[in-house]
């Protein structure tokens, strides 16, 4: 739980300083950090197999399977499921006393559906408690899960439209054939090599969401080579 918390006084100070996390979270539990309820298909996002098995069960309908043969083709006898880290645990109090039967899958569906979307609350509560000590935590309930992450996580996708609005050209122009040759090859870069690119230029892997927040640039500088009969340049980190 003191990991946990300290991941949220990490993902504050991200917010707060506007240096993107580079984190690769599951959409629910950006949810559950802006306070948002969470459904069945948050679960199919993560869990397939467990939502599909659970949907089964609960719809039986031309499946052949009845109240008699329930025991026979659900490989379930109890209130017991499968938890996120592969445990047989109960989804009730005394769960594993309680007989699954063909009358009462319904119930069990909606309670393993529970468990499962609810298990770790107590974690999400542990990383709010920790944003909770940089940023007034009750104003993420206003935002949406996709807004937080765009906060804490920044953009995914590096674009050179973006990377075009972080440059400063010393001695040269954007309209000089080197830096229309520098931003076509940029163009035909993938996005982990311009990643790359922009951890070399400014030592992060994400940017900001709101170009506005970007508060340091890099520097394109001409570099004259008279020996070679050529015009370079290279790059620098602008502070």
């Amino acid at each position: 739980m003191v990991q946990f918390r300290f991941l949220g006084i990490l993902m504050a100070v991200a917010i707060r300083t506007k240096k993107p996390l580079d984190l690769h979270l599951a959409p629910w539990v950006w949810k559950q950090l802006s306070c948002m309820p969470l459904a069945g298909a948050d679960l199919e996002e993560v869990d397939l197999l467990t939502y599909r098995t659970l949907q089964g069960i609960l719809h039986l309908e031309n499946s052949g399977i009845t109240a008699d043969n329930f025991h026979v083709m659900i490989p379930l006898d109890s209130f017991m499921a499968h938890s996120a880290d592969g445990r047989l645990v109960p989804v009730v109090p005394r769960g594993q006393n309680i007989s699954l039967t063909f009358s009462n899958r319904t119930e069990y569906v909606e309670k393993a559906l529970d468990y499962r979307l609810h298990e770790m609350d107590s974690q999400a509560d542990a990383v709010r408690e920790g944003m909770s000590t940089i940023i007034p935590v009750p104003l993420l309930s206003l935002l949406t899960a996709q807004q937080l992450e765009q906060l804490v996580c920044g953009l995914p996708e590096v674009s050179v439209e973006m990377l075009k609005k972080l440059v400063r050209y010393r001695d040269i122009t954007e309209s000089h054939q080197l830096i229309r040759w520098f931003w076509q090859s940029l163009e035909e870069f993938t996005n982990e090599e311009r990643v790359l690119f922009l951890r070399f230029v400014s030592g992060r892997s994400r940017l900001p969401s709101n170009p506005a927040d970007i508060s340091q640039k890099f520097q394109i500088i001409k570099v004259d080579r008279v020996r070679r009969h050529s015009v370079r340049f290279f790059l620098s980190f602008f502070k």
